[in-house]
């Protein structure tokens, strides 16, 4: 296995910070919060910047960031949807998304790395793979969370027809997120660390 390289470390760290920004958008923008089954649910860029994370960094670096994103907000530093951090973030209706950042860029630079040389149709495909598996993990750890320990009675339906809007946001970002890799392999050089 190849090692890190300084400047492998360094997009990771980026990558940690963009998450962070990403999940505060509603604290400038507070109107970009949707209340689904009497819950809040913020608007964010974390699927975006998971999925450019694992285009960009590949399988094993991209989901490390992701990791180390959901550590540190576990750990007490408030990066998580409004400046929240902790634990409970976790077991809020929406840390299943949370969770799922960690399996978006792994499945986003899985695909890409089987490529020598990727083009935009690929990481199209990686990026809405990564968002399948970003809603997939997520919804139905929101509905499972809702249903359970919060109580909040919803069907596994409902819970998809509440993601719709934010499923056609994320959609749109995926296929802007391939086109912006493909810009920006044009202007510097990157390629995922070889996990062979």
């Amino acid at each position: 296995m190849q090692r890190l390289r300084t400047i492998d470390l360094t997009y990771g760290a980026v990558f940690v910070c963009l998450m962070a920004i990403g999940a505060n958008i509603t604290v400038w923008f507070p109107m970009l919060t949707v209340t689904i089954g009497g819950a809040p649910v913020p608007l964010s860029l974390q699927t975006f910047f998971a999925t450019i994370a694992g285009l960009m960094l590949g399988k094993r670096l991209g989901s490390l960031s992701m990791l180390v994103y959901m550590l540190l907000g576990m750990a007490g530093v408030p990066i998580f949807a409004g400046m929240s951090a902790g634990p409970m973030a976790i077991i809020s209706q929406t840390g299943g998304f949370i969770i799922s950042f960690i399996f978006v860029a792994f499945v986003a630079g899985w695909i890409v790395e089987m490529f020598k040389k990727p083009t935009l149709p690929v990481y199209i495909v990686a990026a809405l793979f990564g968002l399948i598996m970003n809603y997939g993990i997520g919804v139905t750890y929101m509905y499972i969370a809702m249903n359970t320990w919060l109580e909040l009675q919803i069907s596994y339906s409902l819970a998809w027809i509440g993601m719709i809007p934010f499923l056609i946001k994320d959609g749109a970002l995926a296929c802007l997120a391939a086109i912006f890799i493909v810009q920006l392999a044009k202007r510097i050089s990157f390629r995922p660390v070889s996990t062979s």
